[in-house]
C-alpha cells in the first residue's frame, strides 16, 4: 500500500469502482492507498479513504470527569470508501455497456460489491494487524449507508465524483450479509432466549462465525485453521452424535496443517466450506426453551 497521498501516476480511466459510506470511521487515516498482490507486481486496485459530514467531536476540558444533566446526541461522522479497480476500460463505450449489463443482472452487480467489499476487508485487516488493535473491524455491504457501482476517471473517482453509476437498494446490500437461512429462529427470538438465560451462548457459535468470515473474505488459511478449532468445539458443546462432522476431523486436521505453510489444496478447501456450512446447520438446529406461560 502506499502511504495518504502518494502519487499513484495512474491513466485517467475509465475505471470501475464500488464505493461505500459508513457512518463510523473504518480505522485507516484519509487518503489513498495502492494496492499490489506483490511489491514488484501490477496494482490491484486503489482505495480511497474520506470522512465526509460531522463535524470533530468535542474534547473534553481538562483531565477530569464532568458532570451532565442529560445526555446529548454526540455528531457522527461518516467514513466514505472507493475500492477502484487498476485496470481500465479500453473505452467509454464498454465501461457503459458494462455497468447496462450490471443493471439488468441484480446478482453480478451483488456480486460486484462484494468483491470490494473483500478488498476493503483485506486492507482493513492490514490495519488491525499493524495497529495491533483486535478492537479494529471489518465491514459489510449491509452495514454500508451507501453501496454505489460505477466508473469513472481515476482522479475524479477518488474524490467522489464519476461519470455513472449505480446506487444498490438497502434490500440488496443487506442480502450480501444477511444471515443464512433454513430452519434458524429469527434473531430477535434466539436473543431474549439468551439474555433471558433460557439459553446458552455457546463458544462454538462464535468459532464458527469466524471461520464463515474468513471464507466469505477469501482467506483460506485462517478459514482452515479457525475450522478446525470451530469443529472441535461443536463437537464438545453439541456432542458427536454428527456422524459426518465427526468423521471430518482427519480432513480438517489435514487442511489446517497445510494452512501452515501456505494455501490448503483446493479438495482441502473445499472440504473446509463443507465442513463450515454443516456446523451452521447443526447450530441452526439448536432450540432454546420455550418461554414460560
Amino acid at each position: 500500500m502506499t502511504q495518504p497521498g502518494e502519487d499513484l501516476q495512474r491513466p485517467k480511466g475509465p475505471f470501475r469502482f464500488t464505493q461505500f459510506e459508513y457512518g463510523f470511521l473504518l480505522g485507516p487515516p484519509d487518503g489513498r492507498y495502492l494496492v499490489r498482490a506483490a511489491p514488484d507486481g501490477e496494482p490491484r486496485a486503489v482505495i480511497a479513504l474520506h470522512t465526509l459530514g460531522a463535524p470533530e467531536r468535542r474534547r473534553l476540558r481538562g483531565r477530569r470527569p464532568r458532570h451532565v444533566a442529560e445526555g446529548q446526541v454526540e455528531p457522527v461522522p461518516t467514513a466514505r470508501a472507493t475500492v477502484i479497480a487498476a485496470e481500465a476500460f479500453s473505452s467509454p463505450l464498454n465501461a457503459e455497456a458494462w455497468l447496462a449489463a450490471l443493471k439488468r443482472d441484480r446478482d453480478a452487480l451483488r456480486d460486484e460489491a462484494a468483491l470490494a467489499a473483500a478488498e476493503l476487508n483485506r486492507m482493513l485487516r492490514a490495519h488491525r494487524a499493524a495497529a495491533a488493535d483486535p478492537w479494529a473491524i471489518e465491514v459489510s455491504p449491509a452495514h454500508a449507508l451507501v453501496v454505489r457501482v460505477g466508473y469513472g476517471s481515476g482522479e475524479l473517482v477518488a474524490e467522489g465524483r464519476y461519470d455513472d453509476a449505480l446506487e444498490l437498494p438497502r434490500t440488496d446490500a443487506g442480502a450480501l450479509s444477511r444471515g443464512r437461512g433454513g430452519d434458524a429462529l429469527a434473531p430477535g427470538e434466539r436473543l431474549a432466549a439468551i439474555l433471558s438465560g433460557r439459553d446458552d451462548l455457546l463458544a462454538c457459535e462464535e468459532l464458527v462465525l469466524r471461520a464463515r468470515a474468513d471464507l466469505e473474505a477469501d482467506r483460506p488459511r485462517e478459514a482452515a485453521l479457525q475450522a478446525r478449532i470451530a469443529l472441535e468445539a461443536v463437537l464438545a458443546e453439541l456432542g458427536d452424535g454428527d456422524a459426518e462432522l465427526a468423521a471430518a476431523r482427519a480432513e480438517i486436521g489435514d487442511a489446517a496443517n497445510a494452512a501452515l505453510h501456505g494455501e490448503p489444496a483446493e479438495h482441502l478447501r473445499s472440504a473446509v466450506t463443507h465442513t463450515v456450512e454443516r456446523m451452521e446447520r447443526a447450530l441452526r438446529r439448536r432450540r432454546p426453551p420455550p418461554p414460560p406461560a
